[in-house]
């Protein structure tokens, strides 16, 4: 009988954290895919010619930037 109480209490834990998770997430309104673009030139972002999400000036920084280093 108390297995039987404990796991009704696990799941009933783990469904409400779950849904609070959930509901937490979906009124942030972060868009999927967010955190996969590109903001800044680290961690191998400079690689690519245009990034999206900067505007034009923040993206000549960057390339100055790369240029002072070589």
């Amino acid at each position: 009988m108390k297995t039987n109480l404990w796991i009704a209490i696990a799941v009933a834990v783990g469904s409400l954290g779950f849904a609070g998770g959930y509901a937490v997430s979906s009124a942030t309104g972060i868009e999927p895919g967010y955190f996969d673009a590109v903001e800044a030139g680290g961690y191998g972002g400079a690689t690519e010619e245009k990034v999206e999400g900067i505007d034009a000036d923040l993206q000549d920084y960057y390339k100055e930037l790369s240029s002072e280093e070589e």
